[in-house]
């Protein structure tokens, strides 16, 4: 025996215990990969090959080599906290640029801890998240790109059609007195909605039926119109029901109505405001009054109020006026070879030769998995298996200083002879 073996099984040792450490260290360390060190025995050869009553020379460490299963995924109240279930990396780029697009190098994470920086972009530390943005709401999945949110307002839109279904109870009475808005005896319901102009200045539309006394073929009704108080153009339209309580042609205004008014105080937008308002599928039937339905392609200026993210990366942003906008899709990045990539610290690693290229897909489909938002991968070290390995690692590295040990007994015995 000589101190070779000992030496090197020291050696092993040490490396074992820089592994364990490094995955006790980052035990809560969000998308790490736990490593394992893995050894060879070493042998002398000789011209002719290792003869058969050679004894070994010791250990070697053959590789420091990551395990890239699964995390454990845990939610959090951050929508933009993203976790990946199954295959798949974050794409991110460093070296982002002023201008707008990310000049430096692709970088793969499992961290999804994301925010959103001052210029909008979805980022996590200093870069910025990749994937396809979306134009006009419609996502095309060609060249990658940084994802940002649109932080500006968001224009308005004025309202141009109004769809209302309304269910006007059957068994309500005509008034006794002439309508008039003031007078609730005068009128049997109202409902009401906001109507936008062309400055996203919202006006009230307030809507009066009155009943008409029913003849054999039906039911005539009266709508009286009008906005922030005042009559429209037109201040009424008639609403007929037939004996089965659904629209009448023959006594009810062609559809969709047109409705307009100029209002009170200018507000500087395009005057008059008109639009079309549609009562197609309202009935009459003896339930209490109500309205059943509702569109308005109208809405007022607004801002960013959330982000959701889908389990296939579709990124859609929800804003104060109600309003939602398709701003892109995450892409996720497989290999081949997974632990081939290269370690770069801070929850990142780099395409290598030994990974293969880079399989962009989006998740779901192709070898990448499906995302979670408002959730987290944890790191994928299990605390108890580390110690219980730190405890071994321990004993071998002890063991080995004793062959140290006893070499040297031997040899001062030798010296004393």
């Amino acid at each position: 025996m000589g101190f070779q073996q000992g030496l090197s099984g020291l050696n092993a040792a040490s490396k074992q215990l820089d592994v364990i450490g490094n995955n006790i260290a980052n035990a809560s360390t969000v998308g790490f990969k736990g490593s394992r060190a893995e050894f060879g025995d070493m042998y002398a050869n000789s011209f002719y090959g290792v003869s058969a009553t050679q004894a070994g020379i010791g250990v070697q460490t053959l590789d420091v080599a990551q395990q890239m299963t699964q995390g454990n995924i845990t939610t959090t109240n951050n929508n933009l906290d993203i976790a990946i279930n199954n295959n798949g990396f974050f794409m991110v780029k460093t070296g982002a640029s002023t201008s707008g697009t990310s000049t430096g190098t692709l970088e793969y994470t499992r961290n999804g801890e994301f925010q959103v920086d001052n210029q909008g972009y979805i980022v996590n530390g200093a870069d910025r998240l990749q994937g396809w943005v979306a134009n006009n709401g419609t996502v095309t999945q060609g060249a990658t790109g940084d994802l940002q949110l649109q932080t500006a307002l968001i224009a308005p839109n004025k309202t141009t059609k109004i769809a209302m279904g309304v269910n006007l109870d059957s068994r309500s009475t005509p008034p006794a007195v002439a309508f008039n808005p003031t007078v609730p005896a005068s009128y049997n319901w109202s409902n009401s909605t906001a109507v936008y102009d062309s400055l996203g200045n919202a006006h009230n539309l307030t809507i009066y039926y009155v009943k008409g006394t029913p003849t054999a073929a039906g039911t005539p009704w009266t709508a009286y119109t009008y906005v922030d108080g005042s009559a429209t153009a037109t201040p009424s339209y008639s609403i007929g029901f037939n004996t089965s309580g659904a629209l009448d042609a023959a006594t009810t205004a062609a559809q969709p109505l047109a409705v307009s008014f100029t209002p009170a105080s200018p507000t500087g937008s395009a005057s008059p405001i008109a639009f079309t308002l549609n009562y197609t599928g309202s009935t009459q039937y003896g339930q209490t009054a109500g309205t059943t339905s509702l569109t308005n392609d109208g809405y007022a200026a607004g801002t960013v109020a959330s982000i959701n993210i889908d389990s296939t990366g579709i990124m859609q942003a929800t804003y104060t006026n109600g309003q939602t906008k398709t701003i892109g899709q995450i892409a996720l990045a497989n290999f081949t070879n997974q632990q081939g990539l290269q370690p770069l610290g801070n929850n990142r690693w780099q395409q290598t030769f030994s990974s293969g290229p880079a399989q962009v897909n989006a998740p779901g489909s192709g070898t990448a998995g499906t995302l979670r938002d408002s959730a987290l991968e944890a790191s994928n070290v299990d605390l108890t298996t580390e110690l219980v390995n730190l405890i071994t690692a321990q004993r071998y590295y002890q063991a080995n200083a004793q062959t140290i040990k006893a070499e040297d007994t031997i040899q001062q015995t030798l010296v004393n002879l």
